[in-house]
């Protein structure tokens, strides 16, 4: 089963380029710190353009920064705008009783995806950017010692 990881590949992307809001970062920059393909941080920022969180500006003085402040943008934004289907799927078989479960299991299904889109509208980008400081400023440190 292959694992999407468009959404934390955004997460980490606009982390920084909220650490630095004023400047233009490339792809090519930014997949490197992310240790990706450009071509994948580029696919997640047109997502991101068009979703009205990014910026960015083609050619060679070109690249992406934050649409608005990290404190306006919350994970939900992210993923919102990084959606990439249903978080579960249920399974089709033929039968009655397979399918009243599978009609159960969806309702389920639906629960979690609203639960998980709630808890992601209470954390903003600003938040996460803080927390990955603290904690690059805390390994730092350690590394110094």
């Amino acid at each position: 089963m292959a694992v999407n990881t468009r959404f934390a590949t955004g997460v980490h992307a606009m982390v920084l380029l909220a650490a630095e809001p004023d400047t233009l970062q490339t792809s090519e920059t930014i997949a490197g710190r992310l240790e990706t393909n450009p071509v994948v941080v580029r696919r997640v920022f047109s997502l991101l353009h068009h979703a009205g969180l990014v910026d960015s500006h083609k050619g060679p003085s070109g690249g992406s920064k934050l649409a608005r402040p990290a404190k306006q943008i919350t994970l939900a934004d992210i993923y919102k705008a990084l959606d990439t289907g249903d978080l579960f799927h249920t399974a089709e078989f033929a039968s009655e009783e397979a399918a009243n479960t599978a009609s159960a299991l969806h309702q389920v299904f639906k629960n979690i995806e609203r639960s998980l889109r709630d808890e992601l509208s209470k954390t903003t980008l600003s938040q996460i950017a803080k927390k990955a400081t603290r904690k690059a400023a805390k390994a730092d440190g350690k590394k110094h010692k």
